[in-house]
């Protein structure tokens, strides 16, 4: 099973998502899943976890999470205190800095996310208080539908977006560690998965890597991550070729070899099956 990719409307004119103050218990959420918007998480109360990238993160109470798009997450909400969260959805070609003099983005918290590959960081007190009046401000806006609401709320993105920059830029976020979740060896093999996916490994190299049974290994591996192994190397093979066909002028086939696919044929079939377009689209639709 792959992980699903989640679609929202592109054709909108307004590309924006938003759920506020949901309670999910672990049947409603959704498997490990991945979509080409980006997405704010936030936690009011409760307890779980969150998988994000290669990553466990324990969640609780004023964590917020940074979700760019194309990186494959799966929140695992506790059993008997479930969190509430509100999640904020939108397509980043809808946020662009005008050119007043200076060098700036709007998107830079979450460009230094996925440069860091760390996704979590904790609030502090007034920093929580600014963004929960900023995502009921939002909600309001929402319900109340009122003429100009869709501005308002993009005028609410922007400005949260901005508090998101200045402070992780000045370092008053504090980074959190990751979770204690699951095996010392399970951290460490999507470590090394993270690391070596474009390569020839698979169930018997990575459980004789982690020193623990084939059984075992696929035991656990689908119990955290809710997928088989084959899936998740499968999915960042693709999500990596993607991210080439944006970046490169190299031709189809090479990107297929540098990402670990034996053919062709077999690469556009994954492909299509994971994101629902052919190698050709997608590079058509990213430029």
């Amino acid at each position: 099973m792959h992980p699903v990719r989640k679609i929202f409307d592109t054709n909108d004119a307004f590309p924006f998502s938003f759920a506020y103050k949901n309670t999910k218990s672990s049947q409603s959420e959704l498997p490990d899943h991945f979509h080409e918007w980006y997405e704010i998480v936030y936690v009011y109360r409760g307890k779980g976890t969150f998988f994000i990238d290669h990553t466990f993160y324990d969640m609780k109470q004023g964590d917020l999470f940074l979700i760019p798009g194309n990186t494959i997450h799966r929140a695992n909400p506790d059993k008997e205190t479930p969190v509430t969260s509100t999640a904020v959805y939108f397509s980043p070609g809808m946020i662009q800095a005008p050119q007043l003099g200076d060098s700036f983005s709007y998107l830079k918290s979450f460009e230094h996310a996925a440069r860091v590959r760390h996704y979590k960081l904790e609030l502090l007190l007034p920093q929580r208080q600014y963004l929960e009046l900023h995502l009921e401000s939002i909600q309001q806006e929402l319900r109340q539908s009122s003429p100009g609401h869709r501005q308002a709320i993009f005028l609410q993105l922007l400005q949260l977006l901005l508090f998101l920059q200045r402070d992780v830029g000045s370092g008053s976020m504090l980074p959190a560690g990751d979770t204690l979740v699951g095996p010392v060896w399970m951290r460490e093999i999507l470590l090394f998965i993270d690391q070596h996916f474009c390569e020839d490994i698979g169930l018997a190299t990575l459980s004789k890597q982690a020193a623990v049974s084939p059984a075992h290994f696929s035991r656990v591996f689908k119990q955290l991550i809710g997928m088989n192994i084959t899936a998740y190397i499968m999915t960042k093979r693709i999500i990596r070729a993607k991210q080439l066909l944006g970046e490169s002028d190299v031709n189809i086939r090479h990107i297929a070899e540098i990402c670990g696919f034996e053919s062709l044929p077999h690469f556009h079939a994954m492909f299509k099956r994971v994101l629902g377009m052919t190698p050709a689209a997608a590079r058509k639709s990213i430029r």
